[in-house]
């Protein structure tokens, strides 16, 4: 059994809303004899996508209409609707720490039962579970897209300078050297805007770092000056490889910089494609996984599910709301998907990557994949700003001491919450 009447923890809800969603039952509105759902789901760039998949939906059923909404600031209107008693049926949010908050408050309905879960890859099912404070019985959402991070190459003027494509931080950091030596810069950053600094870090730390070292960290059995130093450490041996000044270039003047040619790689996800693209259509731009270890089967792809469907807990209509996900789980409806926002699928099945995921198509494959470390910090601890002046003053001891302290600081109900469940399931630890 689910334990109820949990305190929502680091998404900003009082418990008045949480009382509310509760109470209130959704979907249970009809339109010409129709159910009707809703959807609210937090990708406002991918409206286009989910209008033609909406539009399809609601011409082949007859029995359920379906609404998509996709407003450009989806958290927010969530909270309010929540304090309203207007309840969407289903959400499309992220694999982040949202995500996490929603389950430890009994919100998310447990859709164990619902058959299309056999179809997403075990890899990013286990990375739901991750997310959650303390294991719960039960599944909580359908992953639907992941992204992919690492580094982003420039493909025409590798093979113009013969550049081959690094598997280990040697080869990595000779391939620097060798770009460097040339005359040309071989990597741009964006560090102005802080939160590029993510980018570099999360790639690397998915290869250094154990999956779960944020609850290994809230379990007392290690802490982050142990574990992340080596991140740290890399992080500043980037520097000297980028501009002279690696925080003059916001985002959209570092993407533009690596679109004109000015460098010939660049940390960042496949979400900024798309930006590069506006810029130079025509680039041809492959990817790598960062290679941050001495031996190239230990590295792994920084992959997160960057959006995920789940039906709340109080809907009335669960097996309509079933058959949305049916429909969207359709491979005609996650192709579109994957063309329109250059995404990954969560789903197994023969779907057509794009073009700049070549150099990560193995890996995705093999489900040799972690995600995102940065999914599991709350916003008020702000890691982006704390990386963007640990790299400034590039003090790794303050650095990993200030991230430790104030994890406690931030992360004090959940270590309590994971203090009294390790105490409950001793068999476990």
């Amino acid at each position: 059994m689910r334990r109820k009447g949990k305190a929502l923890v680091s998404v900003g809800l009082s418990v008045t809303m949480v009382a509310a969603m509760m109470l209130t039952a959704c979907g249970n509105k009809e339109n010409s004899g129709k159910i009707e759902i809703n959807l609210v789901q937090y990708k406002p760039e991918a409206v286009d996508a989910f209008e033609a998949i909406e539009q399809r939906f609601n011409e082949t059923h007859d029995d359920i209409h379906l609404t998509i909404e996709s407003p450009s600031d989806a958290m927010t209107i969530l909270k309010t609707r929540f304090i309203r008693e207007d309840n969407p049926d289903i959400i499309g949010i992220g694999g982040d720490v949202n995500f996490s908050s929603f389950v430890d408050s009994d919100m998310l309905m447990d859709i164990s039962d619902f058959d299309g879960l056999d179809d997403i890859k075990q890899a990013y099912k286990d990375i739901d579970k991750a997310l959650e404070y303390v294991p719960e019985e039960g599944i909580y959402a359908v992953p639907y897209v992941a992204n992919a991070a690492g580094i982003l190459y420039n493909r025409e003027m590798f093979e113009e300078h013969g550049w081959e494509i690094p598997e280990t931080w040697d080869e990595f950091i000779a391939l620097c050297d060798e770009i460097q030596s040339e005359g040309i810069l071989p990597l741009y950053f964006g560090f102005k805007d802080t939160w590029t600094t993510l980018a570099p870090w999360n790639a690397m730390a998915v290869g250094l770092v154990d999956a779960d070292v944020c609850r290994q960290v809230n379990k007392g059995a290690t802490t982050f000056t142990e574990e992340y130093r080596e991140v740290a450490e890399k992080m500043l041996q980037l520097l000297p490889y980028g501009p002279d000044d690696p925080f003059a270039y916001d985002y959209n003047g570092a993407c533009t910089a690596f679109a004109n040619g000015e460098s010939a790689m660049y940390t960042i996800g496949s979400y900024a494609v798309p930006q590069i693209k506006s810029v130079n259509p025509d680039m041809d731009i492959d990817s790598f996984v960062f290679p941050v270890n001495d031996n190239e089967e230990d590295n792994v792809l920084n992959s997160g599910i960057d959006l995920q469907f789940c039906v709340m807990e109080d809907c009335e209509n669960k097996e309509a709301a079933y058959e949305v996900l049916r429909f969207l789980l359709e491979d005609e409806s996650i192709q579109e998907y994957l063309d329109n926002q250059n995404a990954v699928p969560c789903k197994e099945g023969d779907f057509e990557l794009p073009s700049m995921l070549d150099g990560m198509k193995s890996y995705i494959a093999d489900g040799r994949m972690a995600d995102y470390q940065d999914h599991y910090y709350p916003a008020e601890m702000s890691v982006d700003a704390q990386i963007q002046t640990f790299l400034m003053k590039q003090d790794v001891d303050a650095f990993l001491a200030k991230f430790d302290k104030d994890w406690v600081r931030y992360n004090r109900d959940i270590i309590r919450k994971v203090e009294a469940y390790e105490a409950e399931h001793p068999d476990e630890n």
